[in-house]
């Protein structure tokens, strides 16, 4: 890999931004930058920083996704089959628990995900937990990312799962909490981040171009946008649970003072 080219397109996709931000400040604020020298310094790392990040994607992350996927369906791992049969989806049982595991932990260190909760948690007084929130949305994006394998496995078009998903999305927002719904969406946002997504992407192309019959234009996108929507619903869903459960609760105090 040709370490200078990557610097360099990171540094032209770096420089409109910079451009925007020091033209308003000059042209539009007519301010000086306050601590000029510690904003240089700053988006000197963010070059660097980007720039070996999209390294690390090329010799590490997406080669490994792609090998994972490849491993696990290959047909001396997968359970041997009786002549004249066909394989079933139920033999993909090792790439369901792996998407599974690496959708939960890749969500749980998701730097994006831990400042939302954070900020969260200090918002609301402490009535939301940061820590039970990272793991709803974790279980969400695992579910996704695993019902995202199972739609490749089966070849089943995405529409179907999307148009579900959002059928249930629209359920559960006008039936949680006001105060949650609006996290929910964030929440769901914020969680195909810088982690999440390579790793995503290796894993939906590389179990696409490892099956028979399966494209992976058509079959191995698509991941993302059911690992955006099951975060909403778990995030909600875990708000409906607790304010089930605060009723409920409340209830049986009451009967027990009578």
């Amino acid at each position: 890999m040709n370490y200078l080219a990557t610097f360099w397109r990171t540094l032209l996709d770096i420089l409109p931004i910079v451009t925007i931000i020091f033209g308003f400040q000059y042209l539009v604020i007519r301010k000086p930058v306050k601590r000029l020298a510690q904003v240089l310094i700053g988006f000197l790392m963010v070059w660097v920083g980007l720039s070996l990040f999209l390294v690390g994607l090329e010799q590490a992350l997406f080669p490994m996704g792609e090998l994972m996927a490849s491993q696990l369906t290959a047909s001396q791992f997968l359970p041997e089959l009786a002549e004249g049969t066909q394989r079933h989806w139920r033999d993909y049982y090792w790439v369901y628990l792996f998407a599974f595991t690496m959708g939960a932990s890749t969500t749980l260190a998701e730097p994006s995900l831990v400042a939302v909760s954070i900020k969260a948690g200090e918002i609301s007084g402490g009535t939301i937990n940061p820590l039970m929130l990272r793991i709803a949305v974790a279980l969400g994006m695992a579910l996704g990312i695993t019902l995202g394998t199972w739609r490749i496995v089966m070849g089943w078009p995405l529409h179907w799962f999307i148009f579900t998903a959002y059928l249930l999305v629209i359920v559960q927002t006008l039936r949680s909490p006001r105060s949650i719904v609006p996290l929910a969406f964030d929440s769901g946002g914020v969680t195909t981040s810088t982690i999440t997504v390579p790793i995503i992407v290796a894993l939906g192309l590389g179990l696409a171009s490892a099956i028979p019959g399966r494209s992976p234009l058509m079959d191995g996108f698509g991941m993302i946008a059911l690992a955006c929507l099951f975060p909403i619903i778990s995030v909600m869903g875990y708000a409906q649970i607790a304010q089930w459960l605060g009723t409920r609760y409340s209830l049986a105090n009451k009967h027990k003072q009578r």
